[in-house]
């Protein structure tokens, strides 16, 4: 299972929502599917430009997490 991370590292970097929109460009309703972990995919792109706007890499984003048996 992959856990998204978004929101921690958001709350690090003291950064809301419609900053971070405003600085990747990707719009509100859009990050936010990806905070909440419902988003199916993320374009390497967006994954670089998110990391470069929070100063982070993409394992402070995104986790493995193995499903319990």
């Amino acid at each position: 299972m992959i856990i998204v991370n978004l929101d921690v590292m958001m709350a690090r970097r003291k950064m809301s929502l419609n900053e971070l929109s405003e600085r990747v460009g990707i719009t509100v309703a859009n990050l936010s599917i990806l905070k909440t972990g419902k988003a199916k995919a993320m374009r390497f792109s967006t994954l670089d430009t998110i990391c470069r706007v929070l100063d982070c890499t993409p394992g402070d984003i995104l986790e493995y997490r193995p499903d319990p048996e």
